[in-house]
């Protein structure tokens, strides 16, 4: 056995391995880096399907505070809207319900990262409990599907950076 062939050869491998390494962050951190989802977000549900009739085809809307790190979401959100069979209202200070959402982004390389939440919110009668399933859009929308305890509904959901026009 040669030495020095060996040595060479090791060397080799080991800067090989460590520019491989390199490239493979570059990729993960510049070409393909988490979506941003930290900051101010609106989003709007809509009850598709649900085990109580009259919270079918309601639409509520919430303003949230979001706080990233890494692949870990938080935050807070407050209700700010409803249309339902009882009319339309806007939740405006004392009135607003209040909640807490934790979730995670999913990291895909071949398709869009997905978004999932948990969100708390402590209703006026209860509390009730919302998963979110959303795919990131553009950085300033994502949109997907909901669930909720609440009444067994689910249906969709759009969350974007700007308020929602009336």
């Amino acid at each position: 056995m040669n030495f020095d062939s060996f040595f060479s050869d090791t060397i080799a491998t080991v800067l090989g391995g460590a520019i491989l390494t390199f490239l493979f962050f570059l990729a993960k951190e510049k070409v393909f880096p988490l979506p941003r989802v930290a900051g101010r977000w609106y989003f709007e549900t809509r009850t598709v399907g649900t085990a109580y009739k009259p919270f079918e085809g309601m639409v509520l809307r919430y303003v949230g505070m979001l706080w990233q790190e890494g692949p870990i979401v938080r935050g807070t959100v407050e209700k700010i809207y409803e249309i339902s069979s009882t009319g339309e209202r806007e939740y405006i200070g004392k009135n607003r319900t209040r909640g807490n959402l934790e979730g995670y982004i999913e990291k895909f390389y071949l398709s869009k990262d997905q978004i999932r939440i948990h969100l708390v919110e402590e209703g006026f009668g209860r509390e009730s409990t919302v998963l979110f399933n959303l795919v990131s859009d553009d950085g300033s929308r994502m949109s997907g599907s909901f669930q909720s305890l609440a009444a067994d509904q689910s249906g969709t959901v759009k969350w974007q950076r700007n308020s929602f026009a009336r």
